[in-house]
């Protein structure tokens, strides 16, 4: 059975709480081009991480793969994670997670731990019931999305990715062939902000789809 919006989750009572929380959190300073290093709208985020409340699916152990400034796993505790492992080989990114962390703290009541871990997510290797992930859309490195998915499989249980809507079919078959399925696509008018020195437009708005994937017994 769902959980209420007054039920759990510290001070943070519903969807909307949670966006003005996370509205405060910094972004990435200084971000890699390579690295796609796109900071998640508030928004966005606590749409999703509200979905994931209500099915149940943060529990004990959960993933935030390329973490970057780390919206969406400070998200997470808020919202009664136990323990939550921040993922990024940016070192920068990493100190932005933390301090977003002591602000979300500040802010409200968070019990459970953080793992910091500074390393490529390939050679992660722990074992978790949620893995959330705003991966590089693989614009600058080809493929590196399914580099991220492929990790996601094997670590999670179920799985919140988010990747250009266009290519709901590749999601689909790739989850088939890693014994995951779909169970619910959200979809994005995802705005990314003009962060990088070549963009000309303040803000470019792309489709973007969060996938709910979860393995098949």
């Amino acid at each position: 059975m769902a959980k209420s919006e007054s039920s759990e989750g510290g001070q943070i009572g519903s969807k909307k709480q949670l966006a003005v929380l996370l509205s405060k959190l910094k972004g990435f300073e200084g971000p890699k081009v390579r690295a796609e290093q796109y900071t998640t709208d508030p928004e966005i985020a606590a749409e999703v991480l509200w979905a994931a409340f209500m099915n149940e699916d943060i529990g004990k152990v959960s993933v935030d793969l390329g973490c970057g400034p780390g919206i969406l796993g400070i998200g997470l505790l808020v919202l009664g994670a136990e323990r939550v492992y921040f993922v990024d080989f940016d070192k920068d990114a990493l100190e932005t997670a933390k301090n977003n962390l002591e602000k979300a703290k500040s802010e409200c009541k968070v019990l459970g731990e953080a793992v910091w871990v500074l390393d490529d997510v390939a050679n992660f290797n722990e074992k978790a019931g949620l893995v959330v992930q705003n991966p590089p859309f693989g614009v600058k490195v080809r493929n590196a999305d399914r580099l991220f998915l492929k990790k996601a499989f094997e670590v999670g249980e179920v799985i919140y990715s988010f990747h250009k809507s266009e290519g709901k079919q590749f999601i689909d078959t790739f989850s088939r062939e890693n014994k995951f399925r779909i169970t619910n696509i959200m979809d994005f008018n995802f705005p990314l902000k003009a962060t990088m020195s070549y963009h000309s437009r303040r803000i470019k708005r792309i489709n973007v789809s969060c996938f709910r994937m979860e393995r098949v017994s």
